[in-house]
């Protein structure tokens, strides 16, 4: 459903005067997410798209590969003692044939909208195996100048239109090689808006994103990198730090992964064969 922002009374100070207001705020409600009708996941996100939330969420735990392996996703009676449906709650459906992964407490993952994996046992159990290998030839099609990536931050940010409004929503998009804004959602959680990205490309049959760069607002988990490569997608590029393990599964899997990507200036820590490099690399 569509409750994207609440307002609230807030207290504003400027300069000393003291004065009331109301203000605008994204909201945030849990999602739990059920594979037959059985309880897999719960993410705190902000309401909305909660379909290609769910589908998205099923690509990166390797579930799901395509629009054929879902036979519906529906909104379910929530937790309320009366029954309603608090559109809080979406069951998923496969498709006949596609395999029902055991849904075990090693499964079953509480989320949260800074980190979707903190409730997985170990690192173990989220490096699942890609349905696609990224490309890692010298001579991969699948080139991008610098020039077009420093321009994605300045188009993320003016597409943001719930963050205008209330500075608090993290947001992801998919981009052409050659710059072209071809969607863009925003959450509370990266995650969440990683997983609406590769969701709505479920739903329109677009696995693997084979030709696509995914940008993200902040920094570049491994858990991004994960829904990346789990997506087929070779280029991963974040206004903020990676972290260690991102930059692990990056040089693991072939993904290019670029950090601190701000004004003219960005740091590429993995998958540079992809990028249009003129000058030699600096050494030291």
């Amino acid at each position: 459903m569509g409750r994207v922002t609440e307002r609230r009374r807030v207290i504003r100070i400027r300069d000393g005067a003291v004065s009331t207001r109301p203000d605008t705020l994204v909201a945030e409600e849990p999602l739990e997410i059920r594979l037959g009708g059985k309880p897999l996941a719960i993410t705190m996100r902000t309401p909305g798209d909660d379909f290609a939330l769910a589908a998205g969420f099923l690509v990166s735990e390797g579930v799901l590969a395509s629009a054929d392996d879902l036979a519906n996703i529906v909104y379910c009676a929530g937790a309320t003692e009366d029954g309603s449906n608090t559109y809080n709650v979406v069951d998923v459906r496969l498709a006949a044939g596609v395999p029902v992964p055991e849904i075990t407490l090693e499964r079953n993952v509480y989320t949260t909208s800074s980190c979707g994996l903190c409730g997985k046992a170990s690192l173990d159990a989220v490096r699942t195996q890609a349905r696609w290998a990224l490309d890692t030839s010298p001579d991969t099609p699948v080139r991008i100048e610098p020039a077009t990536l420093t321009a994605l931050p300045d188009r993320l940010r003016a597409a943001q239109r719930v963050f205008d409004r209330t500075g608090g929503l993290h947001a992801a998009a998919l981009f052409s090689t050659d710059g072209e804004l071809l969607d863009i959602r925003e959450d509370v959680g990266r995650h969440n808006a990683v997983d609406k990205i590769v969701g709505r490309a479920v739903q329109l049959g677009l696995l693997p994103l084979s030709s696509y760069v995914l940008m993200v607002s902040g920094r570049a988990s491994f858990e991004l990198a994960q829904k990346a490569v789990m997506a087929g997608i070779p280029v991963l590029a974040a206004v903020s730090a990676p972290s260690s393990l991102a930059v692990d599964l990056a040089a693991e899997t072939g993904l290019t992964l670029v950090g601190f990507l701000r004004g003219n200036s960005m740091n590429v820590y993995a998958g540079e064969h992809r990028l249009a490099l003129r000058a030699a690399a600096a050494t030291g």
